[in-house]
């Protein structure tokens, strides 16, 4: 018909086919016809501003550090948010409509034979009943002038019919989930005072641990609402951790088949391999790949620590086979210290300093490849090489090496490492009596 038109009035120069690009569903690829329609929203501006403050004075911190400045970036130039969508799972939007006030609103419902009927409700009075229509209700649309009611009743406010019908729009994803903090820890709304134990107690928390392509819909709906309704950030600290691809730097997911499956990999390499071997060498926020090979080498790196904790116990057990009576102990005698002994404790005192400023700092990749070169090639390949030749004075040295060590990696192992541990402490006479709540090493006075 336009077409016509125009050609009519002599104001159509050419018609040309060309290709363009169709927006299509991320789950079912299916075309998708953009239709446009009346939503909720939000005023963010009120919201946003505390938000940015609580950045910029300190009172949230980002790490990596140079997401604060993406982040206020985008709060300083964020719009009204839509909180409304069409679809049928989640929570309904609270807002109650009078259908005789507004006549003009559309339903679109299952009759009573459970055929679907559309239409304004002006012209669907009389043929079906209010009950009949909210009994299968899919949806409506409402004029955006239209007014509405914030809580629930069974009749107008102003003419006192009951024909009131709820909104069927549901809330956005990010709207519940930026309420998280607040529900889970028995927040209320209405008189925080009467808020639970816990939240008085975990809320804020210390650290918020998210990937970083959630920073703006997750995150920062969080910090907004806590702020807004609670008064307080929830979180003082933002670490953002990174993301595991492909071999082709695509986001792993079902949908693409792309998707390395830990259920397999844990069977296959165990748990400790797999859980090192998405922590070791990565860089903050960052994307990195996974590859089957690279849980291998974790899984040999447990083992490695295994086999020279049973290798460490097999040395002590030599001693005490020769003298039932020897004391094994961790105590260690400065004067009969060789350049050996020495040298690894040095070494020790190096890495439980970076270990602790490391993680101190949510540089998990660098800590976790530390000592992994620690504990493999000076303590494995150099220090205990050398021990196999030596007297019992080196016990203490080596339990002291050894003991500290799984301490160090036990949150990146935390299996292997609990179990070598515990064949220690039966050996040793350990005190500690697990190493999840062991005390963290300290450097050794030499």
């Amino acid at each position: 018909m336009v077409i016509d038109d125009l050609t009519a009035a002599g104001l159509m120069e050419k018609i040309k086919d060309y290709t363009h690009e169709v927006g299509h569903c991320y789950r079912c690829s299916r075309p998708i016809e953009p239709i446009t329609a009346p939503q909720w929203y939000v005023k963010i501006a009120p919201l946003a501003k505390p938000a940015i403050d609580a950045a910029k004075t300190g009172k949230v911190k980002f790490f990596p550090v140079r997401f604060k400045k993406t982040y206020i970036d985008w709060m300083e130039n964020i719009r009204d948010w839509n909180i409304s969508r069409q679809i049928v799972w989640g929570p309904r939007i609270p807002a109650w409509y009078c259908l005789d006030c507004h006549p003009q609103i559309k339903v679109n419902f299952l009759d009573k034979n459970k055929k679907i009927v559309s239409g304004f409700y002006k012209d669907l009075k009389g043929k079906y009943s209010v009950e009949e229509i909210k009994n299968g209700l899919q949806s409506l649309v409402a004029p955006v002038d239209v007014s509405f009611m914030v809580e629930e009743s069974i009749q107008c406010s102003k003419c006192h019919s009951s024909a009131v019908i709820q909104e069927t729009d549901t809330f956005d994803t990010w709207f519940l989930s930026g309420q998280w903090p607040l529900n889970t820890l028995g927040f209320n709304p209405k008189d925080p005072s009467k808020s639970s134990p816990d939240f008085g107690y975990f809320y804020p928390t210390s650290v918020m641990d998210t990937l970083w392509d959630i920073l703006f819909f997750w995150v920062a709906r969080m910090i907004m609402f806590g702020l807004y309704l609670a008064k307080d950030v929830p979180f003082k600290t933002v670490h953002l951790h990174s993301r595991v691809v492909d071999a082709r730097g695509q986001k792993m997911s079902k949908s693409k088949g792309n998707v390395i499956d830990p259920l397999v990999m844990t069977e296959k390499y165990g748990t400790d391999a797999l859980r090192m071997s998405l922590v070791y060498g990565i860089a903050p926020a960052s994307d990195f790949v996974v590859s089957e090979d690279k849980i291998r080498a974790q899984r040999n790196f447990v083992n490695k620590i295994w086999n020279a904790s049973r290798f460490v116990l097999m040395i002590i057990e030599r001693f005490v086979e020769k003298n039932p009576k020897l004391n094994i102990s961790t105590t260690i005698d400065i004067s009969k210290l060789n350049d050996d002994d020495k040298n690894i404790l040095t070494n020790l005192n190096s890495i439980i300093s970076s270990t602790t400023t490391n993680i101190d700092k949510y540089r998990f990749g660098q800590a976790s490849e530390n000592l992994y070169q620690f504990f493999w090639h000076d303590f494995c390949d150099i220090y205990i090489e050398k021990a196999k030749d030596r007297g019992e004075d080196v016990i203490p040295v080596l339990l002291t090496v050894l003991i500290n060590s799984l301490k160090l990696l036990h949150p990146f192992i935390p299996f292997v490492t609990e179990s070598v541990y515990q064949i220690l402490r039966d050996k040793a006479g350990l005190e500690e009596p697990q190493l999840v709540t062991a005390s963290w090493p300290k450097e050794i006075k030499l």
